[in-house]
């Protein structure tokens, strides 16, 4: 758990870099995948959890530009990964701007339940990893090698002399 807002934003910048190098993977072409035919693109997960960050952290308290046209999903991968760069950014800015150390043991409703900015702003990393995995899945349906975001992709173990990844 976060004591302090620097202990958020080590977090926050490690796992932000992370996801933009899976977002600066993906293609145009790539945007289209989908793992069903009914279910959500691969440019409607990231444009959905790339828009949701100043959506969630307005719904805390925090003040954070929005994008304009978060309702239409670019057809530019690059436009996602250059979206979520800015709102990475204005996220921070907000965060060390509006909240304090003593911010974080605020309580509030979130969800249904009560819990801690800290926790809040734990929750929101998480949203984020949990579609990031999704949109790494995607990715590979759709042709691309990922970023290793943990550890290498399969493709990269060989560098780590192990010719036969383990499954």
């Amino acid at each position: 758990m976060y004591a302090t807002i620097s202990d958020f934003i080590r977090e926050w910048n490690w796992e932000a870099t992370l996801t933009q190098k899976v977002l600066d993977g993906l293609t145009d072409d790539s945007l289209n995948q989908k793992v069903y035919p009914e279910g959500r693109t691969l440019g409607r997960i990231a444009w959905h959890f790339t828009t949701n960050i100043p959506e969630y952290l307005a719904h805390f308290g925090l003040s954070v530009d929005e994008v304009d046209s978060k309702d239409h999903v670019p057809n530019s991968a690059k436009e996602i990964a250059k979206a979520f760069n800015k709102i990475s950014a204005s996220a921070i800015k907000a965060i060390e701007e509006q909240w304090t150390d003593e911010s974080l043991k605020v309580v509030q409703m979130a969800f249904g339940r009560k819990e801690t900015n800290a926790q809040i702003l734990m929750g929101l990393i998480k949203h984020i990893v949990h579609h990031r995995g999704q949109v790494t899945i995607l990715m590979r349906q759709a042709g691309l090698k990922p970023f290793g975001v943990y550890g290498p992709p399969k493709e990269d173990w060989i560098h780590l002399g192990v010719e036969n990844p383990p499954l």
